[in-house]
């Protein structure tokens, strides 16, 4: 194995279990894959979760790792930015990533999970590890300055541990209003009008489709301008911000008649057999559906699917009333309502080093999305940093960051080093790499080209991760 740049020659002594343990407040996806790593270097970990006796506006369950907005953690393959994070964090040994993979439903290309059973049996493996603690309590002031710890609370850190971190920071809280989408009972979609399909053909028939013709979603559109949204009960209106990746879908209709066309309803690539051969150009032209809304499998049987894309804000009332103007939808049996929620994040450029430390605090680091980075796996990957960092803390070692070549990297120098005025949550994207030596034209194979130099950078660095790289179970 090459050797991590600045890496003592020598082992790492056994560690001595009688060592005050270190902590992580916060079982969501980053907190979950801290206390992880941390205990899988032989170091006793508590592991702090307000849930279930303090629910956040957003969670359903006491359950660790719960997917609050979908159960997708994006594209799959590794020339895609989310399928590149995600197959860096396999080759770290990520217990979250593999048990998404353990987990997985049809989705296409992209990774999607069964949500309960995955939450549960991250849930089941945490409170087994001998060394994992869990403590279902809140957390409500900032560990001592001498603990080391990993803070992972999350877009909805609760308002006192957000009040101490206002003054520990010097700094006003960033937020944005996220949103997560209605779930129906598959048994309730009438397939008669909507059909099975993945866009272009790639992969299995893993999307239920439900197409509009033009006078459809204009009515549709109109819905959902004049439904009524629910109340922002505990923050100003006038100060709401979104953040542009999870726009509510009345937010997407209120931008322009078109845009939800060329978003998450967009119709190209998707073909019902009922309406002809896709190859003739005349029956493309005139069958072609409109705009096509698309669900996606929620759990492992298929009794449950999300609406892709539909984010929402309307009281609940009122989307039962909206969203059964979609063809197929009309008698959905809805299990769950779309929620919107506050995000909380820090002004990381100001505050976080890229190993995820606090500047001012070394002992201290910050993971998932509190740090400004956005989506599942991204979450994942500050939780790996910021566990396997605060394990060196412990053990006498210097902390690591990962090159800006390789995706966790990039996202982790981008916190660090982006201008602070203008800093907003970053999801996974090929644009925080480093140009390539040679420009590429052809998109797939630069994207391919970025993934190859990423994995060959973050090879030298996997001696940190666990030698258990089959977590799953």
């Amino acid at each position: 194995m090459v050797a991590i740049p600045g890496e003592p020659a020598a082992p790492i002594a056994p560690t001595n279990h009688q060592q005050p343990s270190l902590l992580v407040i916060g079982a969501g996806l980053a907190g979950t894959e801290a206390a992880w790593q941390i205990a899988e270097a032989g170091l006793a970990v508590r592991l702090v979760e307000m849930r279930p006796l303090h629910r956040s506006p957003a969670h359903h369950s006491g359950e660790f790792a719960e997917l609050v907005c979908s159960n997708s953690f994006g594209a799959l393959s590794s020339d895609r930015a989310a399928g590149l994070l995600q197959e860096e964090l396999r080759r770290l040994g990520s217990l979250v990533i593999a048990t998404a993979d353990a987990h997985a439903v049809p989705a296409g290309g992209a990774l999607a999970v069964d949500r309960g059973r995955y939450s549960a049996a991250l849930t089941a493996r945490l409170e087994a590890h001998p060394l994992v603690t869990v403590e279902r309590r809140e957390q409500t002031q900032l560990p001592a300055a001498d603990q080391i710890a990993v803070l992972a609370t999350g877009p909805l850190t609760s308002e006192p541990l957000a009040e101490q971190l206002r003054a520990f920071t010097g700094r006003d809280d960033c937020h944005f209003f996220d949103a997560a989408s209605p779930i129906v009972a598959g048994e309730s979609i009438d397939l008669e009008l909507a059909f099975r399909a993945s866009r272009y053909d790639k992969g299995d028939a893993d999307y239920i489709n439900c197409p509009m013709n033009k006078q459809q979603y204009l009515a549709f559109r109109e819905a959902l301008l004049s439904a009524e949204q629910a109340e922002l009960k505990d923050f100003e209106r006038e100060n709401a911000s979104f953040f542009e990746g999870c726009l509510p879908i009345e937010e997407l209709a209120r931008r322009g008649e078109d845009t939800m066309r060329y978003g998450p309803l967009k119709p190209i690539g998707l073909w019902d057999p009922r309406w002809g051969d896709v190859q003739d150009a005349a029956v493309r032209r005139a069958q072609r559906a409109y705009a096509v809304v698309q669900l996606r499998q929620e759990d492992k049987d298929g009794r449950l699917w999300n609406l892709v894309g539909f984010q929402t804000n309307l009281k609940w009332g009122e989307q039962q009333r909206v969203l059964r103007l979609i063809p197929g939808l009309e008698k959905a049996d809805f299990v769950r309502f779309g929620v919107m929620h506050r995000n909380t994040f820090l002004e990381s450029p100001q505050l976080l080093d890229a190993s995820l430390q606090f500047r001012s605090r070394p002992q201290l680091l910050a993971a998932g999305q509190i740090t400004g980075t956005e989506g599942y796996a991204a979450a994942v990957a500050g939780g790996w940093l910021a566990g396997t960092n605060a394990a060196r803390l412990a053990k006498g070692l210097a902390p690591i960051s990962l090159p800006a070549t390789t995706m966790i990297g990039a996202l982790t120098h981008f916190i660090a080093e982006a201008p602070s005025k203008t800093f907003q949550p970053m999801p996974p994207n090929f644009g925080l790499l480093p140009d390539l030596p040679e420009r590429i034209r052809d998109k797939r194979s630069r994207y391919g080209a970025y993934r190859d130099r990423a994995l060959a950078d973050l090879e030298p660095y996997r001696q940190v991760a666990q030698p258990q790289l089959a977590l799953a179970g």
